[in-house]
């Protein structure tokens, strides 16, 4: 079915309902169905370096199968069970998507972000419980397997550590050299180590246990891991599978070629993409470990597409602004639609992306606690640049007010909390601690159901796009990347002359917002922005949340409670980084002001002086994801 409309998504939607169609029960069900389908088809392509011409290993629908079988019974052998983890600190390759699904198939897999410290790492690993880690050997310009290593001392649970050696992805003389320059072994610690591909190997090709249709948890992801105590959320087998059925039934086919660049810890590529896959019979290609962050990938970009005859691409806007900056120098005419997601995106990009390519991108909606998928643009219907969208098929999308202690739904056009209810989310189970469930969600007697509280505010216009307008839960997305603020506020208040602080995402051109921080000083304390700006990447862990700007204030801006009042700091933000903006390119135009408005959220107010270029005015900020409007 294309999706056009609301009405189209409606009327699939009544036309029965979602038990009653013909779902599979698992995720190896799905995975067995389209085995069945399209044995030979190619299912998923890897290559280690970015080249158009580099080696790449292409695993057939047969193939991919068996060899999540038998890593699935090794899984099983090494004693995991239904309920026990299998953890993956990996970056992209063939073997990271055959032991996302086959951990999901003989127990719960625990995909980590790699780009962690070892501290968080570990956080992870003890909160989950793990009892198997996957995770690279030691390899060249990789610290993973030395993070891992380091991660796992501190993780009890852990009985076995299984290593893939990418270098068997590299051709002579370069797989010749690795083994000479290859980092030495990681710290010792209590887990015994073992090859990945060699346990595989010795397993059968079939499964060796029975595939229980039950709706078990499959997956936990964490949502953002920047404190020592992340949120893990419970993905279930029907909230995974329901990613993949929308993919198959709204998107793609087993004739598609899809290009996605982005890591498989994250629910975008590994539910909205690689399940549906899995349940359409469409061919992905994971150009690099690293993704868009891999060396040349942005450079070789439209040659790969070219290569592997991509129909869809998948983005995020930080990666859009990179492509930008490069022409498009292959012939991309199998390419139909650009899928972005994670954070806003600016309509300077994408005007200029569409003009560049001919491809339009479509934005779309979703969260980890969601399984994912929420809304999304018509792929062939009218797309509302700055909407995510409207609400796929059996996702019911409610815009709450909370205030006055009482809960009422909000009219067309109306601000409130983003609230929803489908297949993806786990009602009342949506986290492993039960303490961070309590007050998650919405209960609608008439709806028997329970809405998801979202944190994220928005607003739904009378063609039912949603927008969103702001965040409730204050979090910073840099390029997609989730930063809790309450790290670098918490690394800050550490310091002696530091008696509050306000960290919150500052706009930025190229990621969207990146982290900014606002700090007053305890009375008669007398210390530098420069020395506290050192302090904090000294003390914040992760490497993405480190400010990019701190400013000392007399008072921080605070509520009759006493609590720091974040949107002034914002209005401070904006301010601050659009007149650079404008000063710099020379253009006689400043923000004057930055109101909240009803229907945008906050806005900066420009007046310009005498007689400006209101194109080039909106060029410029038209690159910030915050909107912007003429003073009166």
């Amino acid at each position: 079915m294309v999706m056009t409309s609301l009405a189209d998504n409606l009327a699939m939607q009544n036309a029965m309902a979602y038990e009653d169609r013909d779902l599979p029960a698992t995720v190896y069900d799905m995975l067995k169905r389209t085995v069945d389908k399209f044995p030979s088809h190619n299912a998923i392509s890897f290559q280690l370096l970015s080249g158009p011409q580099d080696k790449a290993e292409t695993l057939t629908w047969s193939e991919f199968h068996d060899k999540i079988c038998q890593a699935a019974n090794m899984f099983r052998k090494l004693g995991v069970g239904e309920d026990d983890v299998v953890a993956l600190v990996l970056p992209n390759c063939n073997e990271t998507a055959v032991a996302t699904v086959a951990g999901m198939v003989a127990g719960i897999v625990n995909p980590i972000n790699p780009l962690l410290d070892a501290e968080q790492i570990s956080a992870i690993l003890r909160e989950t419980k793990a009892k198997v880690v996957v995770t690279l050997k030691a390899f060249p310009q990789s610290d993973v397997a030395q993070k891992t290593a380091e991660a796992v001392k501190f993780a009890p649970n852990v009985k076995e550590v299984l290593e893939i050696d990418l270098n068997r992805y590299l051709t002579p003389p370069k797989s010749w050299i690795v083994p000479l320059v290859r980092p030495k072994n990681p710290v010792s610690h209590h887990a015994d180590v073992k090859n990945f591909n060699a346990e595989c190997a010795k397993q059968p090709t079939s499964l060796a246990f029975e595939d229980r249709h039950v709706d078990r948890v499959a997956a936990y992801f964490h949502t953002g891991g920047t404190t020592g105590m992340p949120k893990v959320a419970q993905h279930k087998n029907s909230g995974i599978v329901y990613n993949g059925w929308i993919g198959h039934e709204l998107l793609y086919t087993e004739e598609d070629n899809v290009i996605c660049p982005l890591p498989l810890f994250h629910v975008f590529a590994c539910h909205v993409i690689l399940m549906s896959m899995i349940k359409s019979g469409a061919h992905v290609v994971f150009p690099t470990p690293s993704g868009y962050r891999g060396d040349g990938v942005f450079d070789n970009f439209w040659k790969l597409c070219e290569r592997w005859k991509i129909t869809f691409i998948i983005t995020v806007p930080t990666a859009i602004s990179a492509m930008m900056q490069r022409p498009v120098d292959a012939d991309i005419s199998t390419v139909k639609t650009s899928f972005s997601g994670s954070a806003p995106l600016p309509q300077e990009l994408f005007n200029r992306f569409e003009k560049a390519t001919g491809v339009t991108i479509v934005e779309g909606y979703g969260l980890t606690e969601a399984t994912c998928l929420v809304s999304c643009n018509p792929v062939e219907g009218e797309k509302k640049i700055g909407s995510v969208g409207i609400p796929f098929p059996y996702t019911d999308i409610k815009i709450l007010d909370h205030s006055n202690g009482e809960t009422r739904e909000c009219g067309v056009d109306e601000v409130g909390e983003i609230c929803v209810s489908n297949p993806g989310v786990n009602e009342g189970s949506t986290y492993t601690e039960e303490v961070k469930n309590r007050d998650l969600y919405h209960s609608r007697p008439d709806t028997n159901r329970l809405y998801l509280r979202t944190g994220d505010l928005g607003r739904i216009d009378k063609d039912g796009y949603l927008f969103i307008t702001g965040r409730a839960k204050d979090l910073i997305i840099r390029g997609g990347h989730n930063i809790d603020p309450a790290e670098i506020e918490e690394a800050l208040l550490g310091h002696d002359a530091v008696a509050f602080a306000g960290a919150i995402g500052q706009p930025d051109a190229h990621a969207g917002e990146v982290p900014c921080v606002y700090v007053e000083l305890v009375g008669g304390a007398t210390v530098t922005e420069a020395e506290l700006m050192d302090y904090a990447k000294s003390h914040v862990h992760e490497r993405a949340a480190h400010p990019k700007h701190l400013e000392i204030m007399d008072e921080l801006p605070k509520t009759a409670v006493g609590k720091i009042f974040k949107p002034d700091l914002r209005k401070m933000a904006i301010t601050r980084i659009y007149n650079e903006a404008l000063s710099d390119a020379g253009v006689a135009a400043q923000v004057v002001a930055v109101v909240d408005d009803k229907k945008t959220g906050l806005t900066a107010k420009v007046k310009k002086s005498g007689d400006v270029d209101e194109a080039a005015i909106s060029a410029l900020l038209g690159k910030f994801t915050r909107p912007w409007a003429w003073a009166e």
